[in-house]
């Protein structure tokens, strides 16, 4: 009789279960918050499995091990943040290393790419990742990493992971995908190929606005070790605290995504008719550019949309001034609704030429639909828009 392997938990399941068993000391349910430094070891260099909590510690375990199986890895690593764990996959590379970053990202990992780690000797080269044969003519014999989003931030261009992984692959480098917009639930770039995957938890993962973190996940227990071995000497970790608030926000994330996706389509749609605005980046749309990949490579379109003011900069941010339920704020990702202003708040960094080139301009503004009710969202843009419009 043919043997019959175990069913797989479902993603949801996972959330809420995956590193999660009941406490074996006491048999609580929830993953305790271990708020301690140290642990009592039985005699030297014997210990229970932990020593100090920089170097690991249960609670931090727990939500390596969630995120580990939500975005089906192997190996998990929580950072203090996401910029921590940006920089935790970079400190992989060596003096004379190469990367060939996508020009389209986030503008805190450009200011370390372009301002930071050019000073320790290495090189970056920006292309348009959205074609692939740029990737291709780019990377060279000291190409270590491919660094890519996708969707892209703030723009929600849409990159093939599965063609970036094989030219990576051919040169023998790691592609890394910075998932954050797309999270665990819409897209695995390690099954597509990827090598390293990194999240700003601090967005939808933790989900609620009140806890920094990020994450790196991979699939190469040697990559684990070494990028295991640089967090404890660099000291990147979340306490446990952050741990166990972003473990909690995890659980929910199956069924805030449904509705950030449910209600960006709903916003995007209502903005696409509005005279006031002269083009709505989204990728649910059928004409938008990366449609047709993102139906392939994800299993949704997201909670981000970016528009392009009729007006301009004035009218850009007179709508980010005049919104009531979307709070003008840096960050994404959490329940709350948030507007941003692309050009001197997320991609500050970038020099203003860089910018426009990118098609990041003054008349841009970037929106993380959260999950109030849709109809009030719609009605909030509107009255903004009018406002924007009469005090022209």
């Amino acid at each position: 009789m043919a043997e019959t392997r175990p069913r797989k938990p479902a993603f949801e399941t996972r959330a809420i279960h995956a590193g999660q068993d009941p406490d074996a000391a006491t048999g609580a349910t929830i993953v305790p918050v271990y708020q301690t430094v140290t642990f009592t070891q039985d005699a030297i260099g014997v210990n229970r499995g932990f020593e100090y909590s920089r170097s690991g510690n249960p609670t931090r375990e727990a939500l390596e091990q969630c995120l580990a199986s939500l975005e089906e890895g192997r190996f998990g690593l929580a950072y203090a943040s996401g910029m921590a764990a940006i920089a935790g996959v970079v400190q992989l590379l060596e003096s004379g290393d190469h990367v060939v970053v996508a020009d389209d990202l986030y503008g805190g990992s450009y200011r370390l790419f372009s301002q930071v780690m050019p000073r320790f000797g290495l090189r970056f080269t920006y292309v348009d990742a959205t074609r692939p044969e740029e990737i291709d003519k780019a990377v060279c014999e000291s190409t270590r990493l491919v660094w890519i989003e996708s969707p892209t931030n703030p723009l929600l261009r849409l990159i093939d992971i599965a063609a970036c992984a094989e030219i990576a692959g051919r040169q023998r480098a790691r592609l890394v995908v910075d998932n954050t917009f797309a999270t665990p639930f819409l897209q695995n770039p390690l099954a597509l190929g990827a090598h390293v995957v990194v999240h700003s938890t601090t967005k939808y993962i933790g989900g609620h606005s009140d806890v920094i973190g990020g994450a790196v996940v991979v699939n190469d227990e040697e990559t684990a070790q070494k990028l295991r071995f640089t967090r404890n000497a660099t000291g990147g970790v979340p306490g446990p605290w952050d741990a166990w608030l972003t473990l909690r926000g995890a659980k929910t994330l199956a069924v805030r995504m449904r509705q950030h996706e449910s209600n960006a389509a709903a916003v995007a749609g209502f903005l696409k008719g509005r005279s006031e605005v002269a083009r709505v980046h989204y990728p649910g749309f059928p004409d938008h550019p990366g449609f047709d990949l993102a139906r392939a490579q994800m299993r949704g379109f997201g909670g981000m949309v970016a528009i392009e003011l009729v007006g301009g900069e004035a009218a850009a941010r007179r709508l980010c001034e005049a919104t009531q339920l979307f709070a003008l704020g840096e960050s994404l990702g959490g329940v709350e609704s948030l507007i941003g202003y692309p050009w001197s708040m997320s991609h500050a960094a970038f020099p203003p030429e860089v910018k426009r080139r990118k098609g990041i301009t003054e008349a841009i503004v970037r929106l993380s639909v959260g999950i109030e009710n849709a109809d009030d969202l719609c009605a909030d843009l509107d009255q903004a828009l009018r406002h924007a419009a009469a005090s022209a």
